[in-house]
Order: C-alpha cells, then sequence, then structure tokens
C-alpha cells in the first residue's frame, strides 16, 4: 500500500512538472512563431521596397544595369586590373546596358579613378561607368577587427552591401573582390542575379589543416599552434565560418574563379559545380615582351649592352641577362610575411655555402629582393629582413629595391637569370607570369597556382621549376646556374610563349562566355 502511494506521488510530481516546462514553453514558442513572421513579413517589405526602386530606375534609364562591388577600386593591383578588363568586355559586347562601380575611396572623383586606371593599367573604357561612393568601408578593413578576423570583416561586409543596395539597386550584381557575404543580401533581399569572381577563397581547408597540424604560420600565431585547447577552438571556428562562407557563396548564379588551385577550394565549400569556371587574370606583359630572348654568350653581349642602354642601362645590371661578373637572382613581390622572402634569404645562403669562395663562386652571385612597402609593418618587416642577411653573412651578396618605379622592375628582371618565388599556396601569381614573359627562368614554390596553372609544360616542353623547401630551393638555384645557355634559352622561350595564356584577349573571351547566360536575360 505504501509503495503504491509513493508511485501516485511520483506521477504526481512528474505530471506538475511537465505542466510548468509547457506552461514556460509555450508562450516561448509562440513568441519565437510570432518573431519569425514579423521578420519575414519586414524582409518581405524591403525586398518589395528594393524592387520597386529597381522598377523606377529602369523606367528612367530606359535599360538594365549591371554592379560591381570593389570597394577599393582606385588600388592598383591585379584585382583592380580585372576590375576594368571586366568592364571594358562588357562595354564593348553590350551597348544597350548600362554599369555602376561600388567603391569606398574617398577624397578622389570618378574621373580622377578612370584617369588611374589608364596610366597604371593602360586601360581606357569605351563608355563611361557610373559610382555609387560608400562610406563605411572601414567595416571590411582588418585593422577593425584585431580578433575573430575573418567573422568581423565578413559581418562588415553585409553592412557594406546593404549601403550599396539601398545607393543603388542594379539588375545584375558582381562581387569582384571576394565579399561573398554580399551575395545573399543582393540575391533575395534586392531581387538580383548575382556573379561573382573569387582572387582567394576567404577560408580554405589548407588553412583548417595548418591550425589542426599545430603549424605557426603568418595566420596562426604560436601561441595558438602550441596550444591543443587554443587549437582545437580556433579549428571549431575555422568550420563553424567555412560553412556560414559555403552557403553565402552558393548563392552565386555564376562563379568565375582565377586559378586551378582556387576552383579546388570552391568546389569544396560553395559546392556548385555547374555554375563555376575558371577565367584567369589578365596579365599585361606587353612591356616585357620587346626584350629579345638571345642565347647567353659571354663573347658576345652588346645585343644586351644597347637593350640595357635602351632601357637606362647606366645602372648596374646593364640589361645584360648574364655576363662576366655572374649571375643576378631576383625576387618580385610586396614585402608582406606570406610572400616568405626569408626562405629566399636562407636558400640563397645555402647556394652560396655551395659556391665557396673560388672567384667564379660567391662573388659571382647576387640576389636582389623588389618588393613595395605598403605601411610601417611593412618597412620594419624589411628591417627584420636586413638583419637576417647579417646573421646569416650574406649582406654583402643580397640587394634590397623599395617602391621601385616600373622602368627599374623591367631592368632587374630582364638582367637576371633566375626569378624568385617563395609564398606557399598562392592562389594565382602574376608576378611569375611578368618573370616569364621577360625572359627569366622561374623557380616558383610548389603549390597553389604556380603549381597547376602556370609553371607547368607547355608543347610539352618545360617552362620552369618548383621547389617547397630550403634545400630544395637551393638545390633548383644550381641545377639552373649549371644549364648550359642554349638549355636555359630553350626554357626561356617556352615559358614566354605559354604566357599567351594569361593575355586581355583571352580573358576577355572567358570572361564573357562564363557572364553570357546572366547577360542574355537582362538584354531579352
Amino acid at each position: 500500500m505504501a509503495g503504491h502511494e509513493h508511485h501516485h506521488h511520483f506521477s504526481l510530481c512528474f505530471c506538475d512538472l511537465m505542466r510548468l516546462m509547457w506552461s514556460l514553453v509555450a508562450p516561448c514558442a509562440f513568441l519565437s512563431l510570432l518573431l519569425t513572421l514579423a521578420l519575414l513579413l519586414v524582409l518581405l517589405g524591403l525586398r518589395l521596397w528594393l524592387q520597386g526602386r529597381r522598377k523606377a530606375r529602369w523606367a528612367r534609364d530606359g535599360g538594365p544595369s549591371v554592379a560591381f562591388f570593389h570597394p577599393y577600386c582606385n588600388a592598383g593591383g591585379g584585382g583592380e586590373r580585372v576590375l576594368w578588363c571586366s568592364l571594358r568586355a562588357l562595354m564593348n559586347r553590350y551597348p544597350g546596358v548600362s554599369f555602376v562601380v561600388y567603391t569606398g575611396d574617398q577624397g578622389v572623383t570618378g574621373e580622377q579613378i578612370l584617369a588611374g586606371a589608364r596610366q597604371r593599367f593602360n586601360i581606357t573604357l569605351p563608355r563611361p561607368v557610373s559610382f555609387v561612393f560608400l562610406h563605411r568601408r572601414s567595416a571590411v578593413e582588418a585593422t577593425s577587427y584585431p580578433h575573430f578576423t575573418l567573422l568581423g570583416q565578413s559581418a562588415g561586409s553585409m553592412f557594406l552591401g546593404w549601403e550599396a543596395l539601398t545607393a543603388f539597386v542594379p539588375d545584375l550584381y558582381v562581387d569582384s573582390m571576394g565579399y561573398a557575404f554580399t551575395l545573399p543580401i543582393f540575391r533575395y533581399l534586392g531581387g538580383c542575379k548575382v556573379a561573382s569572381y573569387v582572387h582567394y577563397p576567404t577560408v580554405s581547408t589548407d588553412m583548417l589543416s595548418v591550425v589542426r597540424d599545430r603549424n605557426p604560420r603568418f595566420n596562426n600565431a604560436d601561441f595558438i599552434s602550441r596550444n591543443p585547447l587554443l587549437s582545437t577552438m580556433k579549428v571549431v571556428y575555422y568550420c563553424c565560418f567555412a560553412l556560414l562562407y559555403g552557403l553565402a557563396g552558393s548563392c552565386s548564379d555564376v562563379v568565375m574563379v582565377n586559378s586551378t588551385w582556387t576552383l579546388g577550394h570552391i568546389l569544396a565549400l560553395w559546392r556548385s559545380p555547374s555554375r563555376t569556371s575558371i577565367v584567369y587574370p589578365p596579365c599585361d606583359v606587353r612591356a616585357f615582351l620587346d626584350v629579345p630572348l638571345e642565347e647567353e654568350d659571354e663573347d658576345d653581349v652588346e645585343g644586351w649592352e644597347e637593350l640595357g642602354q635602351e632601357l637606362g642601362g647606366g645602372e648596374e645590371g646593364g640589361g645584360r641577362r648574364e655576363d662576366k661578373k655572374g649571375h643576378t637572382i631576383v625576387s618580385v613581390g610586396q614585402f608582406r610575411p606570406e610572400k616568405d622572402h626569408q626562405l629566399q634569404i636562407r636558400a640563397f645562403r645555402k647556394l652560396l655555402d655551395g659556391k665557396g669562395e673560388e672567384p667564379a663562386g660567391r662573388e659571382s652571385l647576387r640576389l636582389v629582393l623588389v618588393g613595395g612597402c605598403r605601411n610601417q609593418e611593412d618597412e620594419e618587416r624589411v628591417q627584420t629582413l636586413r638583419g637576417l642577411c647579417q646573421e646569416l653573412g650574406v649582406a654583402d651578396r643580397v640587394q634590397f629595391k623599395l617602391n621601385v618605379p616600373f622602368e627599374e622592375l623591367k631592368r632587374e628582371l630582364v638582367s637576371a637569370t633566375i626569378g624568385l618565388h617563395t609564398m606557399w599556396n598562392e592562389h594565382f601569381g602574376i608576378g611569375v607570369v611578368e618573370c616569364m614573359a621577360a625572359g627569366t627562368i622561374v623557380l616558383a614554390h610548389k603549390s597553389g597556382g604556380p603549381k597547376l596553372d602556370i609553371v607547368v609544360p607547355y608543347d610539352d616542353r618545360q617552362t620552369g621549376f618548383l621547389a617547397d623547401s630550403e634545400d630544395s630551393y637551393a638545390a633548383a638555384m644550381e641545377t639552373i646556374l649549371a644549364l648550359s645557355p642554349a638549355a636555359r634559352l630553350e626554357i626561356r622561350r617556352a615559358a614566354r610563349q605559354s604566357v599567351s595564356r594569361f593575355s586581355d584577349q583571352e580573358f576577355e573571351v572567358c570572361f564573357l562566355a562564363a557572364m553570357e547566360s546572366l547577360m542574355s536575360q537582362l538584354t531579352l
């Protein structure tokens, strides 16, 4: 009897607990449903409002419009060259379409931006383009987010994208800088067709492996790589971010990537193979193609001396690729940590150690590091590299050239025997293409774009060399220097012929083919 009463008392307590939970859960569930419906109504209202603005603009302008999202369009990098070449190609192909560029540049006018494009890239647009000047570009700058930088910049890009959308509602939106989190805003709120050109995935499986393996790199601090708990937390953070990044990127109707390496990562994250294609970036190598490729001959350097005079060759090097003084190894790239200039210096020291002190050894070799310094941090990095040269005893054989004009860059490239590149997993490698066009034998990192797209056989002929460690770089440099002039000339010729794949004309053909499906819908 007592047991029965105890069981009955327990049943009453359990029922009371369930009633209490239901009394709490039911209002919360109802409130959540109500808030969800309210949010959907707000989003629907915003979409209708934005579509109304687009229809009013269409009636006013009398035709469709295409907008490019490029907050740093006044910069002078490879991404900006893609922007201007894209606009030029579309303007020539679709005369009835108007074009807009969203930019965060302040203190300049549209005319000044276009003048800069003409000066830097020798690109003149056939028709006018309108600019929408955004005021919140700081929302996408890394300096605004000392921690959780990827997440902060991505959230900031959504705010900047909303500012752009409310300022101008296009028919087709093109993200040409890699801000994937703006894509769903323009597609679902703006009702726009969307396309994207991806230079580099915001997060990649390689980044995950670096953190998972606790490998210290420029984007994985030592204190994190040494701590198992922090490394695990960062892996979880990257995995969650990669999921969100993939969802945002999958909103794109057309996806263009700049290399095979980028293609692999974007397919893994965005999972849109039928809408994704490779469109190599345009590389302006015409300025290097006027340099004659002649067989190196110490007894016949008159041709190189004349070229050196044409290029202002009164300076050291004189425009000759190789003379009795020896060989120059040149590196071209901004002094950023990911460029890994330390690996270049250490590999060069190992090469010198193998040469000894004979006249044809150490004194016959010179390493020239040519690059740009963007800020004080880059300048401090150069000082650190100079200190490393002193520490390794190679300061007398290494020369730094900072922020040099193009003509001096050209002199260094055409007079060098080897063009050195050491960035791990570079997405493409415009500098590598420039070295090949200039007739320099390329020694690039065995990863990313250089490995998969650039330093590859051309008509079954070798176009350069690859390495991935201090020892392999030193060995490859020794191999190149040991080749006969005729053998080096054959590699240089094959390399120069192969860079036609990356011309402006080839870019325009591939870009227009990728955009055809979207543009045809606008012009129906």
